[in-house]
């Protein structure tokens, strides 16, 4: 049987599934190639609401939507078993809240649930109804068994988090205290799920003050950042404080939690996403501050500029363009480190966004502005 993906992981224009998501101006999700062809062909026009566009549409990265897509595809669905083939979700649910069901039909009930949860957004909205999120929350409790349960029902709570009429009732219901607990105690599977649910919560506006404001939930995330195992951890603690540093207010939080130095010693190794974070919190003070007190940290987006890709180099000329704004040393250091030869080839770049920003650099560093 084949996977059955969410409508929202297909683009409006192939129908297939999106391997680089990105926004319109309009606020829809299209894959980067089909949107491209739409423009490359004279459309500016939304294909959805048929609304214009600017001449020079932008496309945003959608990062919490290509986290989404790359968690759920990671693992194929189980084979369909005969007994299961038409599971009761009520029944499923009973079993994770009876105190007398054993580890191993707790673990076959949500495997069942989690099937049922990748179907569409009908399923999903059905086992919300019938009480899967408080049955769920209550297996990401960390015992005797191990992580086993809490792995499963961390898939289960991201499928059941992919809607957005969903999202806000998570939070209401508890689930941010139970996984920052995963983040903080859980296995490296566990963390990288529970990351990667931080940034399908975050999607929504309100939730991402609300998870800012959490008791250890950045801190959390900038532990992981750190000590992270796995490179996949590392990531996705990644991606979910570049969805929560759009809130402006936790920019301060995720600097004070010491994740500058971090994020510049993940870029310089070429984690590209630690420099989109870095060009998010480049935008407080405090972010500024901390980056120009790391040794080296010219250096660092230099060598971004030379090997990143075309997302990294935009990002990296932003960050740089707002440091040289404050700083005479690190002008001074982007001379010494040929930014201005490296931002003149940039000129010439396919990509709208980095023309822009290196132009924007070459005048900064001509003319050295202050940043009040």
């Amino acid at each position: 049987m084949a996977t059955q993906f969410p409508d929202d992981f297909k683009c409006p224009i192939s129908l297939e599934i999106m391997s680089d998501p990105v926004i319109l101006s309009s606020g829809h999700t299209f894959d980067r190639a089909s949107i491209q062809r739409w423009l490359d062909s004279g459309h500016r026009t939304c294909p959805i609401t048929k609304l214009p566009l600017p001449d020079q549409p932008s496309l945003i990265p959608n990062h919490a939507l290509r986290s989404l897509i790359s968690n759920f595809t990671r693992t194929p669905l189980p084979k369909p078993q005969l007994e299961h083939a038409n599971p009761n979700p009520q029944t499923l649910i009973s079993v994770l809240t009876s105190k007398s069901s054993p580890f191993e039909s707790k673990l076959e009930s949500l495997t069942q649930l989690t099937k049922l949860s990748k179907r569409d957004s009908a399923s999903r909205r059905k086992l919300t109804e019938s009480g899967a999120v408080s049955a769920v929350l209550n297996c990401l409790k960390i015992d005797s068994d191990g992580f086993t349960l809490q792995e499963k029902a961390l898939s289960l709570l991201l499928n059941l988090s992919l809607d957005d009429d969903n999202k806000v009732g998570l939070v209401a219901e508890g689930a941010v205290s139970r996984v920052v607990a995963a983040l903080r105690f859980g296995s490296p599977d566990c963390r990288a799920i529970a990351a990667t649910i931080i940034t399908s919560l975050a999607v929504v506006e309100v939730n991402k003050a609300t998870i800012g404001d959490y008791p250890y939930a950045i801190n959390a995330l900038v532990s992981l950042l750190q000590n992270g195992k796995l490179i996949r951890e590392k990531k996705e603690a990644a991606t979910a404080l570049y969805a929560l540093t759009s809130f402006p207010e936790n920019r301060k939080r995720v600097v004070s939690c010491g994740a500058v130095p971090i994020l510049m010693r993940l870029a310089d190794a070429g984690l590209e996403r630690a420099v989109e974070v870095l060009s998010i919190l480049v935008k407080c003070k405090e972010g500024r501050e901390e980056m120009m007190r790391v040794s080296g940290c010219v250096g660092v987006f230099v060598k971004m500029l030379k090997t990143g890709s075309s997302r990294a180099v935009q990002c990296s000329l932003f960050t740089l363009s707002c440091l040289c704004c404050c700083s005479q040393q690190i002008c001074g250091d982007s001379r010494k480190e040929g930014v201005l030869d490296i931002c003149m080839g940039l000129l010439e770049d396919d990509n709208e966004k980095v023309r822009r920003n290196a132009n924007n650099l070459i005048q900064t560093l001509s003319g050295n502005p202050s940043m009040q």
